[in-house]
């Protein structure tokens, strides 16, 4: 894509959408690292049903080691790898106690210390609490930015590492949440909905499905 192009782009996505959020349900920095923290390889419905009673008991990472670990599992048991997800959640919330008096710190560097987060849940902690221009790039957008030509490459830094060049001034707060928004509910992975889709003639993709199959 142009840059003429990559702006149009983001400029339809965000006239549809003016004010993109990530779909995880939080009240506090906290509860947002943990949701993050529990979304890997699981649906964000999924855990937000999971933390809704969870997020009632515990706001803070002293409440969360007062729970402890097998409380904290039978709250998100019906989450993928709970077991060691658990495990995850009480090793932060010591070291969140233990080293930054329960705060959550605004640095990927210290942010990434935390057992079970990584640089994609740093970015997003930073994008969605701290008000910071990142990237989080997940399966929808690496697929999105490969399919489309927005950002091309085979890992999630190198795709991150594209779209920091990339994405103008004024997108680049929201982006990442446009582009996944995108991939979970417009691009998707088996069968892209191209026929309504409002970036359509901005993509590269050779395999465009502009018909709506029968029976969709």
């Amino acid at each position: 894509m142009t840059r003429n192009q990559i702006f149009e782009f983001f400029r339809r996505l965000a006239e549809n959408d003016p004010d993109p959020q990530t779909e995880l349900e939080y009240g506090n920095a906290y509860q947002l690292v943990v949701a993050v923290a529990l979304s890997a390889q699981a649906t964000d419905v999924g855990v937000n049903k999971a933390t809704r009673a969870l997020f009632a008991k515990v706001a803070t990472p002293q409440q969360m080691l007062a729970l402890g670990e097998e409380g904290l599992k039978q709250h998100i048991k019906t989450i993928g790898l709970f077991n060691s997800k658990a495990k995850n959640v009480i090793a932060l919330s010591q070291l969140l106690v233990d080293e930054f008096g329960g705060e959550v710190p605004a640095t990927r560097d210290d942010l990434v210390r935390l057992p079970g987060v990584g640089r994609k849940t740093a970015n997003v902690v930073l994008n969605c609490w701290f008000g910071q221009e990142t990237f989080a790039v997940d399966t929808h957008i690496l697929r999105v930015g490969n399919r489309t030509g927005l950002a091309k490459g085979k890992t999630p830094e190198q795709v991150e590492a594209k779209l920091e060049k990339r994405v103008p001034g004024p997108f680049r707060l929201g982006a990442h949440h446009w582009l996944i928004l995108h991939g979970r509910y417009v691009c998707k992975a088996r069968t892209p909905e191209c026929w309504r889709c409002p970036v359509v003639d901005l993509c590269s993709f050779r395999k465009k499905v502009l018909e709506k199959p029968k029976g969709r």
